[in-house]
Parts: C-alpha cells; structure tokens; sequence
C-alpha cells in the first residue's frame, strides 16, 4: 500500500500517524496519508511566518512565472491526479479529467491576473485642498492563509485558494478533506518543486480538532473555508479577529420559463443535477417549470434521468457514481423515503444500487413541498424536485423561499424577466440560460444568506487575500 508523506513546509514529510483513504465505490484502500500533530502543525505555521517575509516582497514576474510552472507540472500529472480524483473521490473519471484541466487553467490564469493586480492612481487635486498631489491605493498581502478544502473538488478547490494566496504573496496552509487528501498532497508535491520559499506551502491531513486550533491560532492571518454551512458559521465563530471567507452550500433552483432551446437544457439539467451524483454546492436541486412547460418538461426529463449511466467512475460512460460514504448514502435515501411519507410523488430512482452501497440512482420528486428537507436542506446528492409555477414572479418567490442563496439558473428568451431576476433573487450568481450549476473560475463566485460570504474566483478572492494601503503624496 503507497503512504503518502504530507507537506511540511515545502517538504515531503513521514510521521508516525496514518489515515486510510478508502474508494467510496467498492470500500478498497487507495492509500494512507501521514497525519499532522500539533508540532508538525507549530512548524508549518512557524515556517510559513518566515516564507511570508520573503513571498511579500517577491517581484511580480518571478511569482508569475512560479504559478506557470505549478500550471505545467499539474499538466504534466494530469493522469496521476485525474485517476486518483476517481479513486478517493467518486467523481466519475471524465469528470475528474475536467477538474484537472481547470486546475491548469486556473493556476495558468492567476499567473497572468497577478501582473494586472496593480492598485490605482487617485487624482487627489479633484479636490482644492489635494492641489499638487497624487494618490496611490495598492493591495498588500495579509500573512499565512489556512485553507480548509472539501472532499467535492479534492484539486480544483484547494487551487483556487492556493493559486491567488500565492499570487498576491501569502503562504498558504491547506487542511483538505480527510476522505480525499491523497489530491490535495500530490498538488503540494508540484507546488513544492518551484522556486517558491520554504513555508510557502503545507499539506496538512489531520483532525478536526488540531484544524480549529490552527482556525484560533492568531499566527494564522486569514481562514478560507469550504464545506458545510454548520461547520463554516461554527469555525467563524472561534476565528477570532482574523479575516475569513465561507463558501457553503445551497439548494439551488433552475427556473424554466421558455422551451426553445430544449436539447441543450436537458443535457445541462441532467449534469446539474446528477453528475458527481450530485454531491456540488450549486447542482441543480430544485426545478420551477412554468406550468403550461410542465408536462412537456417532465416527461422528456425523468426519461432522461432514466438512461443516466450510472456505476464506477473509472468508466468513462458514468454520469452518477458513488456518494462519499455509506453514512451520506444512507442519509439521502432517508430522505427521499421521508418525503414521499409526507406526500412527494416518486418519479423514478431512488433506489439503493446493487452496484455499491454508497450509490442512490437518480431520482426525480414531485408534488413537494418547501418544508420537506428534499427542498429546504442541501439534499447534495442525485435528486431533483419538480414543480410548475403560475407567473415569473411567483418562481422568483418560490426560489427565495429558502436559507441559501448560491446561484440561480434561468432559462428564458424574455431579456426584461432576465433582468427582473437579477435585481429580486436573492443569490450571488444568476445564470441565464444555463444551469445554476455552471462556474468559470475567472468569474466571482460566492453566496448571501446560509451559503457563506466573501468571493472566489482568481481576482476576487485575490481582493479577499489583500487590504489595501493608501499613499497620499505632495510633489510640489
């Protein structure tokens, strides 16, 4: 069985604690990590107090050209780090491929975003009193940046705390998710082989209890948090005056108001709400269908969601695989079972896969209410609600009726509903015809409400890593 050091301080390191990382599709063991202890995680963050003092002042090109070279050699082990995304995760192989791309991508952007990530110039004479001055705002980086990463996008989202910490000059402390660090320590390995300071980078598996003592360790400058709403207000909450950002989870509502492009909003609606088996922040998880849409609507979209090739995620046809453990399994299908006790219509799925005892097939409700936790909680699996609504208005309502506020997708060819959407939902993205579910990882990304606050997305979450200083010069 491979044992795979963690990263201390940009080094590979051995300890004498291990985890079992385990596939969620057939229970094999894909590898043990070496487990952090409190004096691996007093050096890490002694370590990256000392990288901090160089990676602040390193000069622009030289930290761009660092980021390229972590872009080429995720590259270079695209196939390592895809295989074993399939393995630790679940995530269906030719999804994994595309988390890895976006991981190239992403570091590829941040390289480039760090050379326009400049401040400005403030023309102070706009004022009398500022006549024969000259204003400069400029972002500087904040200190060492703990970044707590979930099991989901095991790559993708360590990279998008990683990438735009290390271009703006913080060093960064990553504590993935215990079911999937085996990604998270192959990416430290890659972010170790640059010319980047020692302490720059550390991989950290370990406990939840030494985690929060790295969240209240006042060394630490900044908490970057994905997971679970219950988890994230709760680590806000023992941060202490440090900054913090929480991205959490939704129910996330696609409202379809028009059928004219009808092929391409089945094929998304499906990804949205069962690939990964729907274990993402913004997969589709609530549909409002305009009730003269509905039957045509549903008809065509339970067929759909009953070709769904569904099993191991080493094939390369899965859409659905495996959820994380038997425990998340166990608790999706209770509440599926709860909520047709309660009156939901079952429409297909919803079964328990002889393939594997963590895959729930992929289920469609109806006749649902907005109490029943299919609705109201983040089921993140692999059902669906469908509903009809009267007027745009009372779609708007139903998708604000809810503790989340993530992203909202909208398929309609009427610009002025379009725009009625963006200024009455009270989310952090719409999406115009296109599933809730859709990401760029340019653009800002971020909810309101239970879902979190601050913004990712590589300039964005680069203003979160920053704060401003400003300079008021007198030339004459």
């Amino acid at each position: 069985m491979q044992i795979y050091p963690l990263i201390l301080a940009n080094h590979s390191q051995q300890t004498n604690q291990y985890l079992d990382v385990n596939s969620p599709y057939n229970g094999q063991t894909v590898g043990q990590v070496c487990l952090a202890e409190p004096e691996e995680i007093n050096q890490a963050i002694e370590k990256a107090l000392e990288a901090f003092k160089v990676l602040k002042h390193m000069p622009t090109h030289k930290k761009a050209k660092i980021l390229h070279q972590i872009s080429q050699g995720v590259k270079e082990k695209a196939q390592e780090l895809a295989q074993t995304i399939a393995l630790e995760a679940g995530k269906p192989i030719t999804f994994a491929k595309v988390e890895v791309e976006r991981c190239v991508e992403l570091f590829a952007w941040a390289a480039e975003e760090i050379k326009r990530f400049q401040g400005e110039i403030i023309p102070l004479d706009l004022d009398k009193l500022g006549e024969n001055r000259i204003g400069i705002n400029k972002r500087f980086p904040i200190g060492p940046l703990l970044a707590i990463t979930p099991f989901n996008f095991p790559l993708n989202l360590v990279a998008h705390k990683v990438a735009p910490a290390l271009a703006v000059g913080n060093p960064v402390l990553v504590k993935p998710a215990p079911a999937t660090p085996i990604t998270a320590i192959l990416l430290g390995e890659i972010i170790s082989n640059t010319d980047l300071p020692e302490g720059a980078i550390s991989v950290l598996p370990c406990t939840n209890e030494l985690a929060e003592t790295m969240v209240t360790d006042q060394r630490i400058a900044m908490l970057s948090f994905t997971g679970s709403p219950k988890v994230g207000w709760y680590l806000k909450k023992q941060a202490g005056q440090k900054r913090v950002a929480l991205e959490l989870g939704g129910n996330a509502a696609l409202i379809i108001d028009s059928l004219a492009h009808k092929k391409f909003l089945m094929d998304r609606a499906i990804i949205g709400g069962y690939y990964q088996a729907g274990q993402v922040c913004i997969s589709v998880q609530r549909i409002f269908v305009q009730k003269d849409l509905y039957n045509t609507f549903l008809q065509e979209f339970v067929a759909r969601v009953e070709q769904i090739p569904t099993g191991n995620p080493l094939d390369p046809k899965t859409i659905t695989g495996p959820l994380i453990n038997q425990a998340a399994a166990d608790r999706v299908y209770q509440w599926i079972q709860e909520a047709i006790q309660q009156g939901a219509k079952l429409l297909t799925g919803g079964k328990r896969s002889s393939l594997s005892p963590c895959i729930i097939t992929p289920t469609v409700l109806t006749n649902t209410s907005p109490e029943m936790k299919v609705n109201k909680l983040e089921v993140f699996g692999p059902v669906v609600t469908v509903e009809p609504y009267d007027t745009f208005e009372q779609a708007i309502e139903l998708v604000n009726d809810s503790m989340y506020g993530l992203q909202t997708g909208i398929f309609t060819d009427d610009l002025s509903k379009a725009f009625y959407a963006y200024e009455h939902l009270e989310v952090g993205g719409v999406i115009i015809n296109d599933i809730p579910t859709y990401r760029s990882d340019p653009m800002p990304y971020g909810g309101i409400k239970m879902s979190g606050f601050g913004k990712e997305g590589i300039r964005y979450a680069m203003e979160e890593m920053t704060e401003s200083k400003f300079l008021a010069l007198k030339y004459a």
